[in-house]
């Protein structure tokens, strides 16, 4: 067994929390809507603010489900392959809507920040269930 620092799970765990706080952040901005701070991200024009408050809602949603998942991995098990999944969709949503309707670069970036969040939960999820902490 390795080092607890280094430990399969406490690599997992430290992964979900900075999920949670990136969700957080995401899901505030998202609701507060900050005029200056979305042009500058490539949103001049929000023309109805509902449905990005809507997804800010759901970050923030997803936040709490990352922090029961790194705080008890055994007893939320099932939230990780489910976070996952949530962030491989995530994926597949932002490149193709990068591509196929607005070239905006927090798009893209957004895509490859979520595709490599679902890479590293999936290997660091891999190697926790290896390690045994995690059953089933």
């Amino acid at each position: 067994m390795t080092h607890k620092v280094f430990s399969p799970q406490s690599r997992l765990r430290w992964l979900l929390y900075l999920m949670a706080l990136h969700s957080v952040a995401v899901g505030v901005g998202l609701i507060v809507q900050i005029k200056p701070l979305m042009s500058f991200m490539g949103f001049s024009n929000i023309a109805q603010p509902f449905f990005p408050a809507q997804g800010g809602v759901f970050h923030v949603i997803m936040a709490g489900a990352y922090l029961l998942a790194g705080r008890n991995q055994q007893k939320y098990k099932c939230l990780i392959p489910f976070s996952i999944f949530v962030k491989t969709c995530a994926t597949v949503f932002l490149f193709t809507y990068f591509l196929a309707f607005q070239s905006i670069p927090l798009i893209l970036l957004s895509g490859v920040g979520d595709g490599l969040m679902a890479f590293l939960l999936f290997l660091f999820y891999r190697a926790a269930k290896k390690d045994s902490v995690i059953t089933g």
